[in-house]
């Protein structure tokens, strides 16, 4: 009894947590926001329903596979959303008309410029 509910909770919020994901995407304003709202809530809404889905079945299997999966999320969703988001910016995706400071322009940031240091001291 107390492990449905348990499930049921995790699978409730997860799911909640999609939703808002998903309402972030088609709400905000620019690529920028909507890739943070994605990754963010969408990462943490996954692995909510995957610990829902541990918690319900409760078997060594379904654990260890959950635990890759949360792990896989965890791994590369914030990885990809920050080469994409550097990808569009770099290509000259416009930012949002309320955006107040742009640290890549701030700094004087090139495009042929690399972010690996060069080796030069």
């Amino acid at each position: 009894m107390i492990r449905e509910i348990f499930a049921s909770v995790f699978l409730l919020i997860g799911g909640l947590l999609t939703l808002v994901a998903t309402a972030g995407i088609l709400r905000l304003p620019d690529l920028f926001t909507r890739m943070h709202a994605a990754t963010k809530t969408g990462t943490v809404g996954v692995s909510a329903i995957t610990i829902g889905m541990m918690i319900h079945f409760n078997t060594i299997t379904v654990t260890s596979k959950g635990i890759l999966v949360i792990a896989f999320f965890l791994l590369t969703a914030p990885v990809a959303a920050h080469m994409i988001s550097r990808a569009a910016y770099r290509s000259g995706a416009s930012l949002w008309i309320l955006t107040r400071i742009d640290e890549w322009k701030v700094h004087g940031r090139k495009d042929n410029e690399s972010d690996l240091p060069s080796g030069e001291d």
